[in-house]
C-alpha cells in the first residue's frame, strides 16, 4: 500500500482555501472518489483509495493511501503525488 502526503502552503482564509480544493475533489471524483467535508477537514474514499485533507491558516495537507485495486491499475504514486500538487499549487495561486 502507497502513502501520498502533500503539503502546499497559502496565504488564503481557510474557507477561501476549502473552496479553491474544488479541484482537487473534481480532479478525483472523475475516479469514483468522494469527499465529505466537516469544517476544515475532509475524508475522502473511492475504489483503492481513502485519505484526508486538513486546511490551516497556512496551508493544506492531503495524505492519501493508495491500495490494491489502485496498484493493479497502474497508478504511479509519484506521478500521482506531483499532479496532486500541481493542481493545489495552481489552485492557490489562481
Amino acid at each position: 500500500m502507497a502513502k501520498i502526503k502533500v503539503t502546499e502552503a497559502h496565504s488564503l482564509s481557510t474557507g477561501e482555501a476549502v473552496e479553491r480544493l474544488g479541484v482537487f475533489e473534481a480532479m478525483v471524483s472523475k475516479f469514483g472518489v468522494s469527499l465529505k467535508w466537516k469544517g476544515n477537514h475532509a475524508d475522502f474514499k473511492g475504489l483503492g483509495v481513502s485519505g484526508t485533507i486538513d486546511v490551516s491558516e497556512s496551508d493544506a495537507t492531503i495524505e492519501l493511501k493508495l491500495g490494491m485495486m489502485a496498484k493493479a491499475a497502474g497508478i504511479d504514486a509519484e506521478r500521482l503525488k506531483g499532479s496532486i500538487s500541481k493542481r493545489v499549487r495552481e489552485a492557490f495561486d489562481a
